[in-house]
């Protein structure tokens, strides 16, 4: 894996992060915390946009924190379980997949 998958792969663990302080701060020095992950989160995603194109980074990063804040708030936070929520996660893993191999292809000059 490159440095710039790289990159993706670190601003989608740190937004994680950063979106569990949110349901879970309950102290005002938590947030301080919460605003390291935000400032760690968007120097990555600056690097990684850098490096690959901004589209499917931000394809990335978007579909990443959606899936796992879905499935947070099903794991961690008691939300319900359905058929149709994973119907529409596999929809959007799909999209952003898509979207990655489609700009692969421009990068090569085939479509």
């Amino acid at each position: 894996m490159n440095k710039a998958w790289v990159y993706v792969t670190l601003t989608c663990f740190f937004e994680l992060i950063w979106i569990y302080g949110f349901n879970t701060a309950h102290q005002w020095w938590h947030w301080f915390f919460i605003l390291l992950f935000i400032f760690t989160d968007f120097h990555f995603l600056t690097k990684a946009c850098e490096l690959l194109p901004t589209g499917s980074v931000y394809a990335t990063f978007a579909g990443v924190g959606t899936v796992g804040t879905a499935l947070m708030d099903i794991f961690f936070f008691g939300q319900t379980f359905s058929v149709a929520k994973i119907l529409f996660i596999m929809i959007l893993v799909a999209g952003v997949i898509g979207l990655n191999l489609a700009d692969r292809e421009e990068e090569k000059g085939t479509v």
